[in-house]
């Protein structure tokens, strides 16, 4: 299994996933300026991106997407709730992100959009992505499990739902702080402490340090935050 990653503009992490160098691979979470930075890992380990796979909708998390899925042809997955995000991301924020800023973005869809269903699992690239709906950060937010190999634990892509020693914001449109603790005790908890969780922003973890130490990792609806990352 290969998973590689990089921070793009605003620290938000961009992976790309295959079984091995030289196969096909998955695209997670292009944000702005992730565009080289993906190019630049294709080249490195020989891979040739399927699908682009996004955790939400927010702009630091697809504002690469168009040109990504442009450039090799391939479809991005989004869960429905977000799907407007795509096209109009000052909605999605609260607030106006200037027109300097916007004129940077590509903004729009892909030209191929497919829209992610909780509890299924995609086949691509070789690889089995369980996609599970987790609103909170947003309505449209998922968590995506790669299922433990030989190779390696089960991982997780977490996108903004959960950090390591935070959970994410909810004080946006869409958010939800009941939200967020009803997904985090249906989703992760219940996954095993050696899942290594890849996250939207930060440095991995795992499921067990999270359980031991993140203060907000917990069934106490009360103990999280209106505000976090």
């Amino acid at each position: 299994m290969l998973i590689a990653g990089f921070p793009a503009a605003w620290g938000t992490n961009c992976y790309v996933v295959a079984p091995a160098s030289g196969e096909e691979c998955i695209v997670v979470d292009p944000g702005h300026e992730a565009t080289e930075g993906v190019e630049h890992l294709l080249s490195e380990h020989r891979l040739k991106p399927v699908a682009v796979v996004l955790t939400h909708g927010h702009m630091d998390h697809v504002a690469s997407v168009v040109p990504v899925c442009g450039a090799h042809g391939v479809p991005a997955w989004l869960h429905p709730r977000d799907r407007y995000m795509l096209t109009d991301p000052e909605k999605a924020l609260g607030f106006s992100i200037g027109a300097r800023l916007l004129g940077e973005l590509a903004i729009g869809e892909p030209d191929d959009v497919k829209e992610l269903t909780d509890g299924t699992t995609l086949h691509l690239a070789g690889l089995d992505l369980s996609v599970s709906h987790t609103p909170g950060h947003t309505k449209g937010s998922v968590i995506f499990t790669l299922p433990e190999s030989e190779q390696i634990p089960q991982v997780a892509f977490t996108g903004d739902t959960l950090f390591a020693g935070a959970v994410g914001r909810t004080d946006m449109p869409g958010g939800d702080t009941e939200e967020l603790a009803e997904s985090l005790n249906r989703v992760c908890l219940p996954l095993d402490d050696s899942t290594v969780v890849l996250p939207g922003h930060g440095p991995r973890t795992t499921i067990g340090r999270e359980r031991a130490t993140n203060p907000y990792f917990s069934k106490n609806t009360a103990r999280l935050p209106r505000r976090t990352m």
